[in-house]
């Protein structure tokens, strides 16, 4: 084992070489030449600075070539005096030391590294049940770059053309459009009461009924038990307790969890959901010279008050460029979110932000909620299209607490009025009277969201 010494200029090591992690690296680079501050990051996979969201869409061939998913790659870094080194994986953390050991995965060769200041920004890890023929040749997860390669290449090849989606969140059902665009018959087998969990039960029927309608069986309320093999080992069929569902090729799409194995075993602070916990600075709490970003961390939920894990490299990336401004003597501080996210299937779109009625019972809040069926577009107008949006409201006060939306083109981005709106505290009855904008090509003379809030508004006045 080697061991490199921390020079005269400070020296900042970043632990994750995507999103969160480079980001910051390159923010603290425009903060401080390479005579004031050295930059040293570390990654175990094969890519940097890539989109993992956007790997469904590569998949399903919306997204031409692999290399449209790569922001920077590792030698843009390196053209920046930031020392980036990749197939190389952080195994240990010594706070104490202020060091990290390094292992490089080509060479097995181990190195101490020291720090002056940490970045940890390790990401997420895909939940992966230890299920019977889950590793089998066939099964596969959507987390990397290789992942996806490593998809195309079953898709290319497999003998039948039959795919079974194992979990109905974002990921689930982005990957069951993309396998429905090579051809494939997809079952979507889920644990939950209906597909997006991230909406209430109510709206995630929406989302079922339009799945079937494209052609995707949508199986809930079902745990899947093993994944079962055929003679040559791969996998041939999806098991729950009462039934199979045949596959040539299982995709995994069962969400993420912190990964935060290194911090864990270093002895930094964690939050319910596994996440390190950090300050307003994105400064690991208790710790002056570590931060830590992106998908390994817990952030304050603006409308709740707690914390929560939201795995998105839109937090990641902000994340990263305050850590880089404070790692780099600068200042800034990430507030928190209000847990907005969109995604389609097909031509459904599907948007959602703040509380969901589960989440509000939870914290014991008391809310109302309105449900309204809208369009697009003026009525009159040609390619208007319907959406359902639910919103939800404090009892009383009249706080806008939610709202979720289903529906086809042009409806998924309004649920940004709603973020809005959440974070700057408004009631419903102030949204009603936002100022938006308005003509027949683009929305109705009352938007959906304030339509949705005028019926909020009523519901509040009714039972306050």
């Amino acid at each position: 084992m080697t061991t490199t010494e921390r020079p005269a200029t400070e020296r900042l090591v970043i632990i994750g070489g995507d999103a969160a992690g480079m980001s910051a690296a390159s923010q603290a680079r425009r903060m401080k030449g390479p005579d004031e501050l050295e930059i040293v990051a570390f990654e175990r996979g094969h890519f940097s600075s890539f989109s993992a969201c956007g790997i469904p869409y590569w998949v399903s061939g919306d997204v031409g070539e692999r290399d449209e998913l790569i922001a920077r790659t590792p030698e843009e870094h390196r053209k920046r005096s930031i020392d980036l080194r990749m197939r190389t994986e952080v195994t240990e953390i010594d706070v104490a030391g202020r060091r990290v050991r390094s292992r490089d995965l080509e060479t097995g060769e181990d190195a101490w590294t020291g720090w002056d200041k940490l970045v940890i920004a390790t990401g997420a890890r895909p939940v992966r049940p230890a299920l019977p023929g889950i590793d089998a040749p066939g099964v596969h997860g959507v987390q990397t770059l290789d992942d996806g390669q490593a998809l195309l290449d079953t898709l290319d090849r497999a003998a039948g053309r039959r795919a079974v989606v194992v979990g109905a969140g974002y990921i689930g059902v982005e990957m069951a459009e993309a396998l429905l665009k090579h051809g494939y018959e997809v079952t979507v087998v889920n644990r939950g009461e209906q597909p997006m969990a991230t909406l209430d039960p109510d709206m995630g029927r929406l989302v079922h009924e339009a799945m079937s309608g494209m052609g995707i069986t949508t199986v809930s309320g079902t745990a899947v038990t093993a994944i079962l093999t055929g003679d040559d080992g791969r996998a041939r069929a999806v098991a729950t307790d009462d039934a199979e569902y045949p596959a040539d090729v299982v995709v995994l799409g069962l969400g993420v969890e912190p990964e935060t194995t290194l911090a864990r075993a270093a002895g930094l602070p964690l939050g319910r959901h596994g996440g390190l916990l950090t300050d307003l600075a994105m400064r690991v709490r208790g710790h002056d010279d570590i931060w830590a970003g992106g998908d390994c961390v817990e952030v304050l939920d603006l409308v709740s008050g707690r914390e929560r894990h939201i795995a998105l490299g839109t937090h990641a990336n902000k994340h990263g460029q305050i850590i880089g401004a404070n790692a780099g003597g600068g200042y800034g501080t990430f507030p928190g979110v209000v847990g907005t996210a969109v995604s389609k299937v097909c031509d459904l779109e599907i948007a959602r932000t703040g509380l969901r009625e589960k989440d509000a019972r939870e914290v014991g809040l008391q809310y109302v909620t309105a449900t309204i069926e809208s369009t697009s577009r003026a009525g009159y107008f040609p390619g208007a299209a319907p959406m359902t949006v639910k919103m939800l409201a404090e009892r009383r006060t009249g706080r806008l607490l939610g709202v979720q939306i289903v529906g086809r083109e042009g409806a998924a981005k309004r649920v940004d009025i709603a973020a809005v709106a959440l974070t700057a505290g408004l009631t419903v009855e102030q949204v009603t009277a936002l100022d938006l904008g308005y003509a027949p090509p683009f929305s109705p003379v009352w938007d959906p969201v304030q339509v949705a809030a005028r019926k909020a508004t009523a519901a509040v006045r009714a039972g306050g």
